[in-house]
């Protein structure tokens, strides 16, 4: 089969296409013929060795995926051939990944892909789907009627979170940076959002935007943001409010314990893929239903499993060179 892989980990250089062997699938794995595949943050870390995880080599690169079962271990239950599939948490914890013709998969991360959604977009909401349903039910424990502020609503898990609490009945408070991405996050379905790039240079001007439109506080702060700003986070809570933090691997962001106790505030953080297969299964599962109703992860590029190493430098530049070039989601069809 075709596949991108690497055999070291380095800059996006180091992603190779070429030929290796069909995967066989052990007996609690399927066989799947990859349709799509998607581009998250944590593949470049992981090709980078930023992040450092075991890597079977040469290592196949990508998280996302869906496609077609086309064979079935012994042992694997609920799938058969020729289900249409989609699934994330690949590529990870020294599971070969997704950028490739084939891949073999544990069937307990696979989820059936509804009639009326493409591959394209089952691969492209798998990782930020999943991540913004455990955020937001599993840890913030958000409820209907409550008010979360998301900081980075246009990101790839952003407007994730944005969709799935509107979907909760929250009332959701964004942030973009311009006109542009503004309005996009508008049409995800935000209430409000604030950009950014408009607010004055004061360090709390971003927490008395916030609390002009909620007096009250906000009941969940949704950090997507590299270095996040744990004053302005608490500064706009309310009371037993709850911050959420998903990113910012190696921020040291200095912490206002005093407000923070005193308002009984609460602060999660949590990783997608250390999340347990039932968590992502019951995630998936409200996915799915969603994703049959309109929820969709917004595509911004699709490119040929050839264009990976490209795909990687995409991905690099909207994440850590902040471009702002990139908006959507990344697929790559195999």
């Amino acid at each position: 089969m075709r596949a991108a892989f690497i055999e070291r980990t380095g800059p996006p250089e180091v992603i190779q296409l070429g030929d290796l062997p069909d995967p066989s699938p052990a007996p609690h794995e399927v066989l799947v013929q990859v349709r799509a595949a998607a581009v998250n943050p944590i593949d470049t870390y992981v090709r980078s060795g930023a992040v450092a995880m075991p890597l079977p080599l040469p290592f196949v690169v990508g998280c996302d995926l869906a496609g077609e079962v086309v064979a079935v271990g012994e042992a694997a239950s609920g799938l058969r051939i020729g289900d249409r599939v989609w699934g994330s948490n690949q590529g990870l914890l020294g599971r070969q990944g997704t950028c490739a013709e084939r891949a073999a998969v544990d069937a307990r991360w696979l989820y059936p892909t509804p009639a009326c959604v493409s591959d394209r977009d089952a691969a492209a909401a798998a990782l930020v789907g999943i991540t913004a349903h455990l955020g937001l039910v599993t840890h913030a424990g958000l409820q209907a009627g409550e008010t979360i502020f998301v900081s980075g609503g246009s990101g790839g898990v952003g407007t994730m979170v944005v969709q799935i609490a509107k979907r909760l009945g929250a009332r959701v408070i964004a942030t973009a940076s311009g006109e542009v991405a503004a309005a996009r996050v508008a049409a995800f379905g935000a209430d409000q959002v604030i950009d950014r790039r408009a607010l004055s240079p004061a360090p709390d001007a971003l927490a008395r935007a916030v609390l002009a439109t909620s007096p009250g506080g906000v009941d969940v702060v949704w950090e997507t943001l590299r270095e996040p700003d744990l004053d302005a986070a608490v500064t706009m809570l309310a009371d037993r409010g709850r911050i959420v933090l998903m990113a910012g691997r190696e921020a040291r962001p200095a912490f206002p314990v005093g407000p923070f106790y005193v308002k009984q505030a609460s602060l999660k953080g949590f990783v997608m893929f250390k999340a347990s297969w039932q968590e992502q299964t019951a995630a998936a599962a409200d996915l799915a239903r969603w994703m049959t109703a309109g929820l969709r992860a917004p595509i911004g590029v699709v490119l040929p499993l050839a264009e990976t190493a490209a795909a990687h430098r995409l991905q690099e530049q909207g994440t850590i060179g902040r471009t702002g070039g990139l908006a959507g989601k990344i697929v790559i069809e195999p």
